[in-house]
């Protein structure tokens, strides 16, 4: 397909021509994308994008962004921002981003604990998604997200700020577990749980762009799972619960019982095993 020219007639001309390269590109939905990269060009949103679509549209910053989507940039990386549980949520290089199925894990905690969970542990907290969508859901509650790589734990405190959060969540440094102190009445982890040797296979906007550290779980995927199970035990309030989101869901049951933590397994609405949630049962330290 020709260049882009150095303004198109219209925003559908423009709409069009980005569409088209998209398609070329091997997108999937190339017209929406196409259309949010359009009115992420432009400082609009795409509703009012559409409401000017007969005006002129300046071409540069739209090929631009398109040239790196075509080059699998993901979209979330070229817009900055990614919904998760009807929030925005500010998105870089540095984190992982939110992903609609780990929805199933803010709604399973939500579940467990109909008034405030009191002090909520997110564990590889990332954007900070999960930690802040269960307090944007319950007031009473207040949390602390941890993360190892600082750019995240930076980006999850502006998005605590923006979300109008920041006085019930705070961000640190920090490898798992290791500096926590004290208990927790709810434990949010969506740890990295792809087996090493399948990083390579993954689509190229996640195997070339996302960070390794938030994906790689080890050789069998299960490394981080480790770590947190043998931390439950000191971290979990009396009635608390860990709610961490699934890879290899018979491997993780499988620690958790032989580390003395009982665990359910529930499925995500495709009915593939997503959620642990795991508890001390009655009577143990």
């Amino acid at each position: 397909m020709a260049e882009a020219p150095l303004a198109f007639p219209s925003v559908s001309d423009a709409l069009d021509w980005a569409a088209g390269r998209l398609r070329e590109a091997g997108i999937d939905n190339p017209r929406l994308e196409a259309r949010l990269l359009a009115a992420h060009a432009a400082g609009l949103s795409p509703a009012d994008l559409l409401a000017h679509r007969t005006a002129p549209f300046p071409a540069q910053p739209l090929a631009d962004l398109v040239a790196r989507r075509a080059s699998r940039v993901p979209l979330a990386y070229l817009t900055g921002i990614r919904e998760f549980w009807s929030l925005p949520f500010h998105v870089s290089d540095a984190t992982l981003i939110p992903r609609p199925e780990s929805e199933s894990v803010v709604a399973a905690a939500l579940r467990r604990f109909p008034d405030t969970p009191g002090r909520v542990l997110d564990l590889g907290t990332g954007t900070g998604c999960l930690l802040l969508a269960v307090l944007s859901e319950r007031p009473g509650a207040s949390g602390v997200g941890i993360d190892r790589v600082p750019a995240a734990a930076r980006l999850a405190a502006r998005n605590a700020r923006d979300l109008g959060l920041a006085p019930r969540a705070a961000f640190a440094c920090g490898n798992w577990a290791d500096a926590i102190a004290g208990r927790f009445g709810l434990v949010l982890s969506n740890p990295p749980y792809i087996p090493t040797a399948e990083l390579p296979g993954l689509m190229p906007e996640v195997a070339d762009h996302e960070p390794h550290g938030a994906l790689d779980g080890g050789p069998a995927g299960l490394d981080a799972y480790a770590r947190i199970v043998a931390d439950l035990p000191r971290l979990l309030a009396p009635g608390g619960v860990a709610v961490l989101e699934l890879g290899p869901a018979e491997a993780v049951a499988g620690l958790a019982r032989a580390a003395g933590i009982a665990i359910e397994i529930e499925p995500d609405l495709a009915g593939t095993p997503r959620v642990a949630i795991c508890s001390m049962p009655a009577g143990a330290a």
